[in-house]
């Protein structure tokens, strides 16, 4: 089991990871969490050692792009994305596979 920031890290991380792969040479993250956000931005300190090589990683892929963005959206505000969550969780949980790539438009 891993806690709920690692599991945002780890989401970040791969869609990072996809982008590059894909070629995309800008990033527009919308995280609905803050703690990430800031920290990738260098405003807040990594404290938290098991976040500190998904940073890294997230450090070193944000590099790589010509531009990048990380904002902060509540959840409350992305109901969209919570339900994808929420969607995923339940595959899992049923079996399925942990991983589904969705492109824009499908």
């Amino acid at each position: 089991m891993q806690t709920n920031n690692v599991a945002e890290y780890t989401a970040v991380v791969r869609a990072l990871a996809l982008a590059a792969e894909l070629g995309a040479r800008e990033v527009v993250m919308l995280l609905d969490s803050k703690l990430i956000v800031e920290q990738l931005a260098g405003r807040w300190r990594v404290k938290d050692g098991k976040l500190i090589p998904l940073w890294e990683t997230a450090g070193r892929t944000l590099r790589g792009f010509d531009r990048w963005s990380a904002d902060h959206v509540p959840r409350a505000q992305n109901k969209l994305a919570d339900a994808l969550c929420n969607e995923a969780i339940d595959r899992v949980a049923a079996g399925g596979p942990a991983v589904v790539i969705r492109r824009p438009g499908t």
